[in-house]
This record gives C-alpha cells, sequence and structure tokens, in this order.
C-alpha cells in the first residue's frame, strides 16, 4: 500500500506515530510511505522583503524540524519514508498530493495547527475529507 503521512509537528502528529506503532498492519516494509509537511505562505509583503532564498531557506527549515521527528520514527521501526514539502494551504495541498501520487490511503491527525473548528476536528482534516477521493484515517 501507498501510504501519504500528512505531518505538522504537532501533538496530534506524534498521536498519529503513536497510532502506527500500535498497528503492525500499518507499519512496516511492505508498503511504502510518503512524510508530507505544508508550510503556510508567508505574506506577500514578508516574501519580498526577505527576498526569494531567505524565504526558501525558512520554509525548509521549518519543514525539517517537522520531518525529522517523522523520520526518526519510522527508521526505528526499520521503515524508510520519502519527504515532501510543499507550501501553501495545507488542506488543500494534502488532497492535491494524494490525488496526484496515487496514495492508497492518507492518515493524519484530526487537530493540528489550524485556529477554527478545533473543538471536533481540525479545519485542515476537514478539508481533506472534502477535497479528496483517497481514503484518509484520522487518529485522534
Amino acid at each position: 500500500m501507498n501510504i501519504l503521512l500528512a505531518v505538522d509537528g504537532s501533538p496530534y502528529t506524534k498521536k498519529m506515530l503513536a497510532y502506527l506503532a500500535a498497528h503492525d498492519e500499518l507499519l512496516g516494509t511492505s508498503h511504502t510511505y510518503t512524510a508530507l509537511t505544508v508550510q503556510p505562505q508567508l505574506p506577500p509583503r514578508a516574501r519580498v522583503a526577505l527576498g526569494k532564498e531567505v524565504v526558501e531557506k525558512y520554509y525548509q527549515e521549518e519543514a525539517d524540524k517537522v520531518l525529522a521527528t517523522v523520520s526518526k520514527f519510522l527508521a526505528r521501526h526499520g521503515v524508510e519514508a520519502r519527504a515532501m514539502v510543499k507550501v501553501g494551504p495545507a488542506g488543500e495541498m494534502i488532497a492535491k498530493v494524494a490525488q496526484s501520487g496515487k496514495f492508497d490511503l492518507i492518515i493524519m491527525g484530526t487537530h493540528g495547527h489550524g485556529a477554527l473548528g478545533k473543538l471536533v476536528m481540525g479545519s485542515v482534516s476537514t478539508q481533506v475529507l472534502a477535497k479528496c477521493s483517497v481514503p484518509v484515517l484520522l487518529v485522534p
């Protein structure tokens, strides 16, 4: 199975990884994994003021912080994952990558950094469910 792990570095990402560790059918060398993190785009004025190089470096550094934890976790379980970084609206980008990457399953936490919708489900999770035809496993 080709699995997309949508991660943001929040405590819900850690819960999702713990869920994977507890479910052998989802974690193993028989699957392929891509860890995707989506960085929110900086405001246009900030991007212009900082310049392209500084902005790209910032996005990569922030993504590396998130992906390092996931990579270490997977390595401890003998699993390698491809890392992917996108910039933009998280829900849209996750759905777009899932559709174009021919993934069989998306696994993500139900809450993250989104300010709205945290009472029941994260706003990003809601967007992914609405915009994507790939099955989604949400871990609370």
